[in-house]
């Protein structure tokens, strides 16, 4: 296998070992594990629809003054106007 070449000085890269796993940084990483948040679990399913840009500008306006990305702000539009439960 050949080793990298650094192209400026034609000198060859010694690739070393990969560094210790730092048990603090994986915690962290799957600490959103542990809080059963899955948005991949949650919503599986996409739904792609066409609007106009001014609508789309709307949306994403209001999403932003309300602190939200526009996914949440659409999800809850779409909870409210259709529920899991009819009355």
């Amino acid at each position: 296998m050949n080793q990298p070449t650094n192209k400026r000085t034609g000198k060859r890269i010694a690739i070393g070992a990969r560094p210790p796993a730092n048990p603090h940084a994986e915690a962290w990483v799957r600490q959103g594990d542990a809080d059963g948040s899955h948005k991949g679990d949650l919503y599986s399913a996409r739904l792609t629809l066409d609007i106009t840009p001014a609508m789309r500008s709307r949306i994403k306006v209001l999403a932003f003054t309300q602190g939200v990305t526009v996914a949440e702000l659409l999800r809850a539009v779409l909870e409210r106007e259709f529920p899991e439960k009819s009355p």
